[in-house]
């Protein structure tokens, strides 16, 4: 009897210890589950001295881009986390997979396209001149051998260096530029239109130039290895612009002239 006894206690502790190592793998099955079930985070590299594409508003970081991003991310089914950092360290930041996506009032470029993918457009831009009232510069043609201030990396910096004879001289921050031409440092400032606009309204004694230097369509700059992704993005660009989302996005942000 005593032996049939501590063989039915053996049999009983087996089948414990059996249900235990059962409960630990569903426990750890069902953890894996729910990590599966964890929202990606779509992660854009910007500048935030862009207004009204990009800027800071407090402790956020506001304006068209961010929020066109952001509804892509919702688009997608993924959370949106914007890291700020230079501007000609966006697209390296995307190559690299620091970042998923760069977004930045960024121009689609020979040169960009030797290292990333560019989505379809999702906004049209104009190069501008900022001068100074009483200015001699009527035009871009009149940059010839002028100093020129540019933002460092940006699609204004680069068609600048076409000017004939023109010193051109790089910032980090567009408004650093046009705060070098309040001062008198430079003759004038070629950037995009719309920051533009918020620069000049925010000093003294400055217009744009009538004549654009240029125009130019924005998009969004993706790993050339992450066709997948932009895929997606383009598809989620494609619902915003047909739902009318991106148009109210844009609005809040940029009035008509008949506003």
């Amino acid at each position: 009897m005593k032996m049939k006894k501590f063989i039915s206690m053996l049999m009983i502790a087996a089948c414990v210890c059996s249900m235990a190592a059962c409960g630990s793998k569903e426990s750890a099955d069902s953890e894996e589950e729910k990590g599966g079930e964890e929202k990606k985070t779509l992660i854009m590299a910007t500048n935030a001295e862009f207004p009204p594409y990009e800027y800071h508003e407090g402790d956020d970081i506001v304006g068209i881009d961010a929020e066109m991003a952001a509804a892509v991310a919702g688009e997608l089914g993924m959370d949106f986390k914007i890291e700020d950092m230079a501007f000609d360290s966006i697209i390296p930041a995307v190559d690299s997979g620091k970042a998923d996506i760069g977004v930045a009032g960024m121009t689609v470029t020979e040169d960009r396209l030797q290292n990333v993918n560019f989505s379809d457009t999702y906004a049209k831009a104009t190069q501008v001149v900022i001068v100074k009232e009483g200015s001699d510069i009527a035009g871009p043609d009149d940059l010839t051998g002028k100093k020129v201030g540019v933002q460092l990396g940006t699609t204004g910096d680069i068609y600048a260096s076409d000017i004939k004879d023109a010193e051109v001289e790089q910032y980090n921050k567009g408004f650093e530029a046009v705060q070098a031409l309040t001062q008198e440092k430079i003759d004038a400032v070629v950037i995009d239109g719309e920051p533009a606009k918020e620069f000049v309204k925010d000093a003294k004694g400055l217009k744009i130039l009538d004549e654009a230097f240029t125009e130019e369509e924005y998009a969004i700059a993706i790993a050339k290895d992450n066709e997948e992704l932009l895929e997606q993005i383009n598809g989620a660009l494609k619902s915003l612009k047909e739902s009318g989302k991106l148009d109210e996005i844009v609005a809040k942000y940029i009035k008509s002239d008949a506003e």
